[in-house]
């Protein structure tokens, strides 16, 4: 089955048509780093990673680019609050977010591009622009001439003259049109600048995704993707810079994520209700916000609060149970293969249910639903008496592959069991052999603080994370 995705372009559903057969050009917009992500940044780090596995899953080379913005006002506005440079603030907030991300099951991208990297693409794409009288220059300053790009406002679905009723010349601008926007800005004394031929300055923030698009996957895109408040300006800007640039449709598809609200009230830091990431993954596991943050479509708008993560992480310990309780049924199910066929056609059919899923927009919050489905249906196959093998390894693979679509691999959770707990586990075992109920209480409290929690059955001791 063919992958369909909503187009915010078109505003409908198109089946995916790669430019090259069997391979994804993909860039995401990614984060001014000049503080730690809140999670609404998150989110399109979740969801596009998921796209891009999902590709990956259905035999697809995805060049996938995600950039950083290292330099505009923001930085330099922290970096004269803190007293550093701003390269400094700025290397210590991508290795933040890339830990961060990293943390949330974020594969890294196949290109990280910076701005400082790329100025001397960024200049020739400016000057271009001008050369093809699509820019112009006033006192080192260069803007973009919105008017000379005849569809302006085909992404966002509003004409010239809506925006133009809104625009406004700020106190210092030198634009011909209140709805021109910048391309370079002149430096001001004691910021940071590169030369150019108009003059020391840095980039506008448009003009950066363009020519780092151009870059790393040429002049014509698959994918371009972002969270929705970039729909407007940002991305409407990229597309009449690219295609006035090159005469050429810059992407075929565009995908937005929707907001984020903090106990139904919209996220905003003038409200003082944003949520950084970095704090979330120190109080829960971050496997659990990735799956919470799947839960929903990624168009629609989720709600963030304790008592649905809450929720969402018993949701997810069922999911964490039964692929324990397959792995200890394992030992003692029939190693042949009469008698399976029945449940393996059954396993077969929920994989196709998820793919269709999948397949439609990539709606992860019904693939999870059939998930459960298949939890339930695992749950009662375990209830018999007898289970075969083969079964046994069908469910398992399932469920890991799901969760390795979503990016939830139980790996992570793995790697937190380190050597000190795994001997702290051994020894409790053997001071349960040796009557010492004292030391493996202890060690059982101990081990609870790490969030390891641990189940004595009679196939063995079972730990799962807290």
């Amino acid at each position: 089955m063919t992958i369909s995705i909503y187009n915010t372009l078109t505003r409908k559903k198109e089946t995916f048509q790669p430019l090259e057969e069997g391979r994804v050009k993909m860039y995401v917009c990614g984060p001014t780093v000049y503080n730690y992500i809140h999670i609404g940044n998150a989110r399109p780090a979740i969801v596009f990673d998921t796209v891009r596995r999902y590709f990956e899953h259905k035999g697809y080379q995805v060049d996938y680019v995600l950039n950083f913005t290292d330099v505009d006002d923001k930085l330099i506005k922290a970096a004269n609050e803190l007293g550093e440079e701003v390269p400094t603030i700025a290397e210590r907030f991508i290795q933040a977010y890339k830990e961060d991300v990293g943390a949330l099951g974020v594969k890294e991208a196949v290109h990280h591009p910076r701005v400082t990297e790329t100025m001397d693409d960024i200049i020739q794409f400016i000057q271009t622009l001008i050369d093809k009288g699509h820019a112009y220059e006033a006192d080192g300053d260069v803007y973009f001439k919105t008017r000379s790009f005849e569809n302006y406002g085909k992404l966002s679905h509003q004409s010239i003259d809506e925006l133009r009723s809104g625009a406004r010349i700020q106190v210092g601008e030198k634009k011909q049109d209140p709805i021109d926007f910048a391309l370079w800005k002149q430096a001001k004394n004691g910021e940071i600048a590169w030369s150019s031929p108009w003059g020391e300055g840095r980039p506008g923030w448009h003009i950066e995704c363009s020519a780092m698009a151009k870059k790393y996957l040429g002049e014509t895109i698959d994918i371009h993707a972002g969270g929705q408040d970039l729909a407007f300006p940002h991305h409407e800007n990229e597309i009449a810079q690219s295609e006035a640039s090159t005469g050429k449709s810059f992407a075929n598809y565009w995908m937005h994520n929707g907001y984020i609200n903090i106990d139904n009230e919209k996220m905003s830091k003038s409200l003082g209700n944003f949520v950084l990431a970095h704090d979330l993954i120190k109080r829960h596991d971050p496997r659990v916000l990735r799956f919470f943050m799947l839960s929903v479509h990624y168009r629609n708008p989720i709600n963030f609060s304790d008592s649905l993560l809450a929720s969402a992480k018993k949701s997810f310990d069922r999911i964490e149970n039964v692929l324990t309780n397959l792995e200890h049924r394992k030992q003692s199910s029939l190693d042949i293969v009469e008698g399976s066929d029945e449940w393996l056609e059954k396993i077969k059919q929920y994989e196709i249910a998820f793919e269709k899923e999948m397949d439609d927009d990539f709606n992860t919050a019904n693939a999870i639903a059939v998930i459960f489905d298949l939890v339930k249906e695992a749950n009662v196959y375990l209830e018999l008496k007898q289970t075969h093998t083969k079964v046994i390894e069908a469910l398992e693979k399932i469920f890991h592959d799901w969760l390795n679509i979503l990016g939830i691999t139980r790996n992570q959770a793995d790697e937190l069991l380190d050597e000190e707990v795994e001997a702290l586990i051994e020894q409790r075992i053997e001071a349960r052999r040796n009557k010492d109920f004292q030391l493996a209480d202890k060690i059982r409290d101990d081990l609870k603080e790490r969030q390891i929690i641990l189940e004595d059955t009679p196939q063995g001791t079972r730990w799962k994370r807290g």
